[in-house]
């Protein structure tokens, strides 16, 4: 690590000595090249936290997903404004492949209830999404589609090109670029994986709201979305459910977006052109979202802050981003599910460093 960085190194290691945090990943690229690289902590009891340990991200996983999809269009392979339906016939929404991109396609919740091990039935949750009314005219108002994502874009990659999501991550993105990020993994990859814990015992019910509200029908079906039974198990993490079970480190994603940071360029491997990366980071919807209750702001896959950055967290804190005003990309990879409190204060640190 560069010592001109040395107070988020110092952060990084409070959160432990302080018992803010348990085990984790922390890296940042700034000005093009990595600068810091941290790893601390247990991965999984007697096992300490390695730099290739894998830890189950959740929504930063979206953006990663939308990136399969845009590189077919880049491509030419399918255009941001078709029909959905044009690519996966019997899709009954009117939502085109931009409000899919976008979270205002309507479609936030799958339609029908389903038990833990529909996870791993990727036909039928699919199946589930092509014949549900959507919630609310699309492109009129988003709601982050929290679990359907993954299975809307994930499926539309796969109608498009054949292979699964997975499949075509590893091969034309996770390959290309050296990035240590999987859609279900193998059983050697799995006994790399952390552990994953909370904080507090009451934290998944905060984070799910209020019983039978859009929110708590978004993120609690199928079941066992926040069920550390559920989430710890080779069913889920051998599962795709691209929107919240990418497994990566936090220097593969810092890496992913100082390619993106780049246009699309990464030790010479071009994956994106510049006006794909351009268009992918623009704001396509600021408004309110009816899922998160407050107002967001969506890109092509990502969530745009007023200063410019772009990225995503996911629920229990991990976190990637770049921001192109002062050069740099972030990502920190946690297993301790709590609020978003740390990665703050590491991002004060980083400031105070630039």
């Amino acid at each position: 690590m560069r010592p001109h960085f040395g107070p988020v190194r110092d952060c990084f290691h409070d959160l432990f000595s302080t018992g803010r945090e348990t085990g984790a990943g922390l890296a940042v690229w700034y000005d093009g090249r990595p600068v810091v690289d941290l790893v601390a902590g247990v991965g999984r009891p007697g096992r300490q936290w390695a730099p290739d340990t894998l830890v189950n991200v959740y929504s930063v996983g979206k953006p990663v997903a939308a990136l399969c999809l845009l590189a077919l269009v880049d491509r030419g392979r399918l255009d941001l404004d078709d029909p959905v339906a044009d690519h996966w016939p019997g899709f009954r929404a009117p939502a085109t492949v931009r409000q899919v991109l976008s979270h205002t396609a309507g479609l936030p919740a799958f339609p029908v209830p389903r038990p833990a091990g529909a996870v791993a039935d990727w036909d039928l949750l699919c199946a589930d999404l092509a014949a549900a009314e959507p919630q609310w005219e699309p492109g009129t108002v988003a709601g982050e589609h929290a679990w359907t994502y993954g299975h809307l874009v994930g499926e539309l990659v796969r109608r498009v090109d054949g292979r699964p999501v997975g499949r075509f991550l590893a091969d034309e993105i996770a390959g290309p670029w050296r990035l240590d990020l999987a859609f279900g993994l193998g059983a050697a990859d799995q006994r790399r994986c952390a552990e994953l814990s909370y904080a507090d015992p009451g934290w998944p019910a905060r984070a799910l709201g209020e019983p039978g509200s859009l929110r708590a029908r978004a993120l609690g079906n199928p079941a066992g979305g926040l069920d550390l039974a559920v989430l710890n198990s080779p069913l889920w993490r051998g599962a795709e459910v691209p929107a919240v079970n990418l497994h990566g480190t936090a220097a593969a994603l810092a890496r992913l977006y100082a390619g993106l940071l780049a246009g699309g360029v990464l030790d010479g491997v071009r994956l994106f052109g510049p006006d794909l990366v351009a268009e992918a980071t623009r704001t396509q919807y600021d408004g309110p979202d009816l899922v998160l209750d407050r107002r967001a702001c969506w890109t092509l896959g990502m969530q745009r802050e007023p200063d410019g950055s772009w990225g995503m967290g996911g629920i229990g804190g991990s976190s990637a981003w770049a921001d192109p005003e002062r050069g740099y990309t972030f990502a920190y990879a946690t297993a301790r599910l709590a609020d978003h409190d740390r990665v703050d204060d590491l991002v004060e640190a980083l400031h105070s460093c630039l």
